[in-house]
């Protein structure tokens, strides 16, 4: 199989030399290999932009090099392949150069016509109609943390605003949390339990069950300094997934439909305007 995909690879070559051949016949050839010619305006100069003289020698040398190289095999190839094999790439080299073609027209069209805009209907539709897809695979956590110095002056203060957290608290947490090791003070957001088993090391060493637990605060240190942490609630594994868990997955489940009713139609249009247009006909 890799020599087959290296063979296509080859003839695919063959096809770009032979456009190259066409469009530089006035042009002083740098290198021959049987038919086939190299020049100069096939070479990108820009990369030996200010090196040396010996530097870009060597640069337009491994150039020539490897044009001839993949030239030679691309010519053992036509010579020794069956024809049967040549005329499988041929169809297959053509396929390619059509579905890029077509590729990239329809995703321009696409492009051009998508309606991005989604209403929390659909999205609620989406969930509600495949709850089999949304079953969490790992535990999640809506909690904060800080990572404090023990020996904090600001420690007392620090502790009774972080448990108690209402607005005032948290917009001075925030602004001296240049003080803290680290901190995570986003407890509306929903994260994996790893996540935050990754930032705090004592939970690394068997701590990590408490995590589990709601309500819960939990004090615990290390070298590093004291953690700080507030569990406000907790889904565990095979749990249905909240929504505003897994909203980015379901706009991408409904842009994706509107893409295939969307490229669906483009195709139908196409055609239509093709008929219309007397620039598609079917004869008898």
């Amino acid at each position: 199989m890799k020599y087959f995909y290296t063979l296509f690879g080859i003839l695919l070559l063959t096809i770009q030399s032979c456009n190259l051949r066409s469009d530089t016949q006035e042009q002083v050839p740098l290198a021959r290999v049987n038919d086939a010619f190299l020049y100069e305006s096939d070479i990108d100069f820009s990369f030996v932009e200010g090196q040396s003289e010996m530097d870009s020698i060597i640069y337009v040398q491994n150039i020539i090099n490897n044009w001839a190289t993949t030239q030679l095999l691309i010519d053992g190839a036509v010579l020794n392949l069956k024809k049967d094999t040549q005329t499988e790439f041929e169809q297959l080299i053509q396929q390619y150069k059509s579905d890029l073609y077509t590729s990239a027209y329809v995703e321009a069209l696409v492009n051009n016509n998508l309606d991005t805009l989604i209403s929390d209907q659909e999205l609620d539709d989406v969930y509600n109609n495949n709850t089999q897809l949304f079953v969490l695979k790992e535990d999640l956590l809506k909690m904060r943390y800080v990572n404090v110095n023990s020996k904090l002056s600001n420690l007392d203060e620090v502790k009774k605003r972080f448990k108690r957290f209402n607005a005032e608290d948290k917009f001075v947490l925030d602004s001296i949390a240049i003080q803290f090791n680290s901190f995570y003070l986003k407890d509306s957001i929903w994260i994996k339990s790893e996540q935050v088993i990754s930032k705090i090391k004592p939970l690394q060493l068997g701590f990590n069950k408490v995590l589990l637990k709601k309500p819960n605060f939990i004090q615990l240190k290390d070298s590093l300094g004291l953690y700080l942490m507030q569990v406000n609630e907790v889904l565990k594994r095979g749990s249905q997934a909240p929504k505003q868990y897994v909203l980015p997955t379901l706009k991408q489940i409904v842009i994706n439909k509107r893409k295939l009713k969307l490229i669906k139609q483009l195709k139908s249009d196409i055609v239509n305007d093709a008929i219309k247009n007397k620039n598609f006909e079917i004869y008898n």
